[in-house]
């Protein structure tokens, strides 16, 4: 079977769940200057959390319209370095998930998986951050921002200019990530708000590895 194009939905899906669970990981890196009050929460998030699982509610906005669209909805996983699961249950059934080699994309409805390497799968910055050839300094600028709704909050804004987007907010409560705002570069704002997080569970091995199922096509992106 012939490649073919990942969607900017799967893009910017992929996109916020790697960089949910991969901010915090390089952050220890930043000068001490830098997003101080949610540096210091993350810090916490790196030294004591090595695993998680959690809920998420992602709503896309529309920059003309300020209107948002039904939300996505779905469970969480992860686990350090570079594995986690991102499984959309509603409005549809759609699973990403990294054995931290590869980055597997299942979509039933279409009856198909698509496999790409995982430095491959989202652009090479926040791939980068999650495995571990990079620092979130090294691949953005990196400011703080006003507390707002009890949360702290720090801008990333990508080093490269053909990233795609325009930047990435995060916001911290008691030393976890609670919510994530893109900016894309055709003005949408989508907001991942994550829920019921239980830091460092015991997740059996099996969690992170694929196996495609008789019948589905595979198509492998290089």
């Amino acid at each position: 079977m012939q490649n073919v194009k990942i969607g900017s939905s799967y893009s910017r899906v992929l996109l916020l769940a790697t960089f949910v669970m991969a901010v915090a990981l390089s952050l220890v890196s930043m000068p001490a200057s830098a997003a101080t009050g949610a540096q210091e929460q993350l810090r916490a998030f790196v030294d004591q959390i090595k695993s998680a699982t959690g809920s998420f509610a992602q709503y896309v906005v529309s920059g003309s319209k300020g209107q948002a669209r039904a939300p996505q909805r779905g469970n969480f996983s992860f686990q350090r370095p570079g594995k986690f699961k991102w499984d959309v249950t509603q409005p549809y059934a759609q699973q990403i998930v990294s054995d931290g080699k590869e980055v597997f994309q299942i979509d039933p409805d279409l009856n198909q998986v698509t496999v790409r390497p995982v430095n491959k799968a989202i652009g090479s910055s926040p791939a980068a951050i999650l495995f571990g050839s990079g620092s979130l300094e090294q691949n953005f600028k990196v400011s703080a921002l006003p507390d707002q709704d009890g949360l702290a909050w720090l801008r990333a804004v990508p080093r490269d200019g053909e990233a795609g987007f325009v930047h990435i907010e995060i916001g911290m409560r008691d030393n976890l990530p609670v919510q994530v705002r893109l900016l894309d570069a055709f003005g949408q704002t989508t907001r991942v708000d994550l829920s019921n997080v239980i830091p460092n569970p015991s997740l059996p091995a099996l969690t992170f590895t694929f196996n495609p199922p008789a019948g589905v096509d595979v198509v492998r992106m290089q």
